[in-house]
């Protein structure tokens, strides 16, 4: 029975390293996209901020906007 689980626990090391290189793979290319994007002149931080936003609610984002408006009313930013 033991060298059963030692058999699974192995796979499941293996499956979880495997995508862990797949994952790094990924981040690679997303890296890449932004730098491609940097050399034709798009901004790679305004890009990620409309990354992160698009993947938000509608609601949560229009919570978020309206208490960043409300922070920068009371700094006497507009």
């Amino acid at each position: 029975m033991a060298e059963a689980t030692d058999d699974r626990l192995r796979l499941l090391i293996e499956r979880i390293e495997r995508l862990e290189e797949e994952k790094k793979g990924i981040a690679d290319d997303i890296r890449d996209v932004y730098a491609e994007a940097k050399a034709v002149g798009y901004d790679p931080k305004i890009m990620r901020q409309i990354v992160r936003l698009r993947k938000m609610k509608p609601d949560d984002r229009s919570e978020q906007e309206m208490i960043l408006d409300t922070y920068k009313a009371a700094l006497g930013m507009g």
